[in-house]
């Protein structure tokens, strides 16, 4: 027997359904606004008053945040002055060019060197002579490309090339001829040296500059359009300075000496980047190789770069992870997870990737502009540890507003 078709629904079905669909438009609709909206700042409160408190204490002139997830930006911020001069403009996250100092092993040197070992082109248990022959003396044969970049090759942290040699080849002849100071992947030391040969082995497998490789493979396909080595002189102004020269504010050169004797290309140091350029580099990492949709490496690509050998401690290949056993605060606070990673620089930069939290912190000062304070890098260990604790507070209690892009 059919249902009864021509007396029409119960009496109140029809208001319920109606109310029920409202209620649902009214639901998508607030999703919809989370999706979109920006997260509250009073949540971010405890990052906004670490990073100030760093600008109180001397420890830098300016800096900006940026937070975000693999999919989303959860906060940005410029803090501060380019300068002690409160004339000078404000730090701005999306435009404001850093010189990265070691960032750029990661930035550029670790990037590439996954796009070419994914190819196929560059094999990590290969020796670096396979690739360098002048790379050779004492135990350099037992010395593979993996080494170089779990900084387990036994060469020295830093030499002073720039005083040694007059121009970038007597400096590269130098680099070649340094000597192992301990045998080859018996423990781990940073180290420079590590990296400026990896530069130098990018340049010989792919037959181009660094710089040029680096932008066509890396900056470019991930959408870093104010990352670069040797930023143009038009690009001066917006540039964070790292230190003073008779007087003046010096910004738009590379702070690294040996990297200028490079010619300002070198794979431990050169680049220039923006805060918004970095966030866009730890969503590809978060991504495990993609980025907005785009794959550019496969994720066992990535993950066999984010795997420690048994003698590179803290060390991965290219990042760095928190020591659990230091009793001095740490550039990752005390809230992270063990599957995190990262790396600073000498000039006051820093990013974090927590892949288990899927959370990103890019923090960038000039900390080696003329730091008033009297232990700026010792200062600037502890405002780091404060950041990231906040922004993962933060990050908590902000998940339901994933942000905006």
């Amino acid at each position: 027997m059919p249902e009864q078709a021509d007396d029409g629904p119960p009496h109140g079905r029809k208001d319920r359904r109606a109310g029920y669909s409202t209620s649902l438009m009214t639901a998508l609709g607030m999703i919809a606004l989370l999706k979109t909206s920006p997260a509250p700042a009073q949540a971010f409160a405890g990052i906004d008053s670490a990073v100030r408190s760093g600008i109180s204490r001397g420890v830098y002139p300016g800096a900006v945040i940026v937070v975000g997830r693999r999919d989303s930006v959860l906060y940005r911020r410029g803090y501060g002055h380019l300068t002690w001069n409160r004339r000078s403009a404000v730090p701005d996250p999306d435009s404001t060019l850093w010189d990265l100092a070691s960032l750029t092993k990661v930035v550029a040197t670790t990037t590439a060197m996954m796009r070419l070992v994914e190819r196929g082109a560059v094999a990590l248990d290969a020796p670096i002579a396979k690739y360098l022959p002048r790379f050779t003396g004492d135990r350099k044969a037992e010395v593979t490309v993996r080494m170089l970049l779990d900084h387990t090759s036994g060469l020295p942290s830093y030499i002073e090339f720039f005083r040694l040699a007059p121009g970038r080849d007597s400096a590269i002849t130098l680099l070649y001829g340094t000597p192992l100071q301990r045998p080859p992947g018996s423990s781990a030391e940073y180290s420079d040296l590590n990296a400026m040969l990896l530069g130098l082995l990018i340049e010989t497998v792919s037959g181009e500059p660094l710089d040029r490789f680096a932008s066509t493979e890396v900056f470019g396909p991930l959408g870093l359009e104010q990352t670069m080595f040797r930023p143009p002189q038009s690009f001066t102004a917006r540039t964070a300075p790292t230190s003073m020269w008779n007087g003046h504010a010096m910004g738009g050169i590379v702070n690294d000496q040996n990297a200028i004797r490079l010619g300002g290309v070198s794979g431990h140091a050169g680049v220039f980047s923006t805060g918004k350029d970095l966030g866009r580099l730890a969503r590809f990492w978060l991504g495990e190789g993609t980025l907005d949709g785009r794959r550019l490496v496969r994720p066992e690509t990535v993950r066999l770069f984010l795997t420690p050998s048994p003698q590179s401690g803290t060390r991965l290949l290219g990042w760095d992870t928190p020591d659990l056993r230091s009793r001095e605060p740490t550039p990752y606070g005390s809230l992270l997870s063990p599957s995190a990673y990262g790396h600073t620089g000498w000039t006051g930069t820093e990013i974090w990737i927590d892949p288990a939290k899927n959370l990103f912190l890019v923090f960038l000062t000039n900390r080696s502009f003329a730091p008033r304070a009297r232990h700026s890098i010792r200062e600037l260990r502890a405002v780091r540890a404060r950041v990231a604790d906040a922004a993962v507070r933060a990050a908590g209690e902000d998940s339901i507003f994933p942000g905006r892009r």
